[in-house]
């Protein structure tokens, strides 16, 4: 790599203390959890503040039952679009795994790997148990970088923006004891990992991206900038999920989910998850600029 001596050493000394603490953390998935045969629908399944019709006008036009019924296909979105993007990065990493430039994290790999298939088994398990089903991955597809030399380091920046939005809600419903244990458990194991794997893909993300500036101008970094962006700002959108509001018995749910995206309110909303995010790719001069949504 052409990494200056510095970022590189504490690129290998994040790793190996990662491995470290991965190693000593591992637990049995299969019999972390205490599944109750059904959950109570007469209370919410998702923090208000991550609600999708949160500090919205909806919030005092909709009964409390409308909310609560929200929030139960929200949950069942929000973790169904975990299993989706578990399944992508999973996909990523194994092509890379124990291939040329990608020596050095390789055992890392192999932790991660065994933890996302892990926390893919039990979000699946929470949708297919309490949900019926996992909802359809209907995120709009963004298009190839159409540089080569980029995708090394768009896949792990794609990593760490999933990850980074996920932990935003992790963190919340974690600590959030007006939910049933089981969502906070689950909310509260996951960002245990993902704070592992965060820590890691920052760094990576730093590395790769060092070393796209020594081969390319300005402009070619202002056009991969541009695709990140895009990409943040589609996550961000498949929170918002017609077939969600459908389920949860709103009117015209195409319709519903454009009038929120267009709210000013919801934009604040949507800027505070993606705040760690563009704050780091800012910090580290992958962005020239801070506007996302």
């Amino acid at each position: 790599m052409l990494v200056s001596s510095k970022l590189y050493d504490n690129y290998v000394q994040v790793l190996q203390k990662l491995v470290d603490i991965a190693a000593e953390e591992h637990y049995n998935p299969y019999k972390e959890f205490e599944w109750t045969e059904m959950l109570d629908t007469n209370q919410m399944w998702m923090s208000e503040k991550l609600l999708s019709i949160y500090n919205t006008p909806y919030m005092e036009r909709l009964s409390k039952e409308q909310i609560m019924v929200l929030s139960k296909w929200e949950s069942i979105n929000f973790y169904s679009l975990n299993v989706h993007g578990i399944r992508e990065l999973l996909i990523e990493v194994i092509k890379r795994i124990h291939t040329e430039g990608f020596e050095l994290p390789s055992e890392f790999f192999h932790h991660f790997v065994g933890e996302e298939n892990e926390h893919m088994w039990f979000f699946s398990k929470f949708c297919l148990k309490y949900g019926g089903k996992i909802y359809i991955d209907k995120k709009v597809k963004i298009e190839n970088s159409g540089h080569s030399d980029f995708e090394d380091f768009l896949v792990f920046a794609r990593i760490l923006i999933f990850e980074e939005i996920v932990d935003y809600f992790n963190i919340c419903m974690g600590n959030d004891r007006t939910l049933d244990p089981i969502i906070q458990k689950i909310n509260k194991v996951h960002h245990m990992d993902e704070s592992r794997h965060i820590s890691f893909g920052r760094e990576i993300v730093k590395v790769l991206h060092e070393n796209l500036r020594e081969k390319y101008d300005g402009d070619k970094l202002k056009e991969l900038e541009d695709y990140i962006k895009r990409y943040m700002k589609a996550s961000i959108h498949s929170l918002y999920n017609p077939i969600v509001y459908k389920d949860a018995g709103i009117d015209d749910p195409y319709a519903f989910r454009n009038r929120l995206l267009e709210m000013p309110e919801r934009a604040i909303e949507n800027e505070k998850i993606l705040k760690r995010t563009s704050s780091f790719f800012l910090r580290n001069g992958i962005f020239t600029e801070g506007v996302v949504i």
